[in-house]
């Protein structure tokens, strides 16, 4: 039992801050007010407690070849399968790609991040070698896969089916590149399987005009209307909307991801965040390939921040900037009831969860207070750790990701940070550095950073 005491607590779904103590037992918070204070004591006076983060678009592996291709075209650099990336990836050992990735993660979870949702590369081999790499990590990623067989203009639709049902059986989704790569015929056949084992599909969809022309004039529709109308759970970039692109992602409640800093190195323009915000649509925000831009949340949400204004030269208020990193994913995912209901999990991550409302375990309430991030360690919580757990309702992005807030009943997954500005949203989005951050706990692990 843990009690973080006396911090500016970002609280609930519109993180209103309020200074409150949080009481968390069993990796779940189960109390928060200004006089409960039992168990270990953290001690938050002058810092924020914040949902951790969800980076919602990354590609781990190309974590080896940082930097390169600076200046070259998009499709030079990342075009499957032949663009700088996917051939030094081709050249690249297993242990490489493992070291690469492993950093990352710890990149992340030092910056605030405890979920994240990579778009694996590889086939079956790719998403293999992440899993290995989160092995013993307190981080938790989403994996969606993809496969060779899916590119070309007139691909095997036999072998695109069994490659899709292969990866289903290892990881949480599929996500292709893009419809430049990818026929509509393999886009259904990829929602279909998807729909069948109540997974996440998501592709790149509108990254720049050029496609969106290219596809209009190939198809009569825009990359973003074929993503609808084949089914896409999740779209990501959209930062070049036409004609009625907004309105059918609302209309079909569309989940969408936007990765500015990426768009921003690759010279494709800004996406009009305010024009989603207008019409009710809460993105995601992601830091897209570790090649290019770092893993760290906190810097695409200065970049997003002040893009946005200087874009649309009008205020926008930094509280949606950070709930696209926090509670724009969220559901209430709180256990009030003692039934325990089994759903499929073929990936062990937190995409396809066991509901147990009933978990009576000892819990370790010592905190080693020599722990230290870089250490590359982490203190358990929870003496039994039978996986996530949650109420599923029906099928959505928000629930298979079951990403928490910090309300009373969800899962503890937050970090506690130096309150560096009066304005404790400014103080997270301008001015925090990993160094600030003093304690990240997901559920039921907790590190102590020095």
């Amino acid at each position: 039992m843990i009690t973080i005491a006396n911090g500016t607590v970002l609280y609930g779904q519109d993180l209103v801050a309020k200074k409150s103590n949080i009481l968390i037992d069993d990796g779940k918070i189960i109390e928060i007010s200004d006089t409960v204070n039992e168990g270990e004591i953290i001690d938050a006076t002058d810092c924020i407690v914040c949902p951790s983060f969800l980076n919602a678009h990354t590609h781990i592996g190309d974590s080896i070849v940082k930097d390169i291709g600076d200046g070259k075209s998009i499709e030079e650099i990342v075009k499957p399968p032949n663009g700088l990336k996917h051939l030094a990836l081709s050249n690249s050992s297993d242990d490489e790609i493992i070291n690469g990735m492993t950093q990352s993660m710890w990149d992340m979870l030092e910056t605030g991040t405890t979920h994240f949702i990579d778009y694996r590369e590889g086939g079956l081999s790719g998403v293999k070698l992440l899993k290995e790499a989160s092995k013993n990590i307190p981080i938790t990623p989403i994996i969606l896969g993809r496969d060779d067989s899916f590119y070309g203009e007139d691909p095997d639709l036999q072998n695109v089916k069994i490659a899709i049902k292969k990866l289903l059986k290892v990881c949480d989704g599929i996500a292709p590149s893009g419809f430049g790569e990818i026929s509509d015929e393999v886009a259904i056949l990829i929602v279909s399987e998807c729909e069948k084992k109540n997974k996440i599909s998501s592709i790149h969809v509108g990254e720049y005009e050029s496609l969106q022309i290219d596809s209009l004039n190939k198809t009569g529709k825009t990359e973003i209307q074929r993503a609808v109308d084949c089914g896409f759970n999740q779209l990501i970039h959209c930062v070049s909307p036409m004609k009625d692109d907004l309105d059918l992602i609302v209309k079909n409640n569309k989940n969408v991801v936007l990765s500015p800093r990426s768009n921003g190195t690759f010279s494709l323009g800004i996406p009009p965040l305010l024009d989603f915000l207008k019409k009710g649509i809460k993105p995601l925000i992601g830091t897209d390939n570790i090649m290019i831009n770092s893993p760290n949340i906190f810097r695409e949400l200065e970049y997003t921040l002040k893009a946005m204004r200087a874009y649309y030269k009008t205020f926008v208020d930094p509280v949606e900037i950070l709930k696209m990193a926090t509670t724009n994913i969220t559901v209430d995912t709180s256990i009030n009831d003692s039934s325990n209901t089994s759903v499929n999990d073929s990936s062990n991550t937190s995409v396809n969860v066991t509901v147990d409302a009933s978990i009576n375990t000892s819990i370790n309430t010592s905190i080693n207070t020599s722990k230290n991030i870089n250490t590359k360690t982490s203190k358990s919580i929870n003496a039994n750790k039978k996986g996530d757990f949650g109420i599923i309702k029906s099928y959505s992005i928000e629930e298979k990701i079951n990403k928490s807030i910090i309300e009373e009943g969800h899962f503890a997954e937050l970090f506690i940070s130096k309150k560096l500005s009066k304005n404790p949203y400014l103080s997270l989005i301008n001015r925090t550095e990993k160094n600030d951050i003093k304690y990240l706990i997901n559920k039921n692990e907790i590190l102590e950073y020095n």
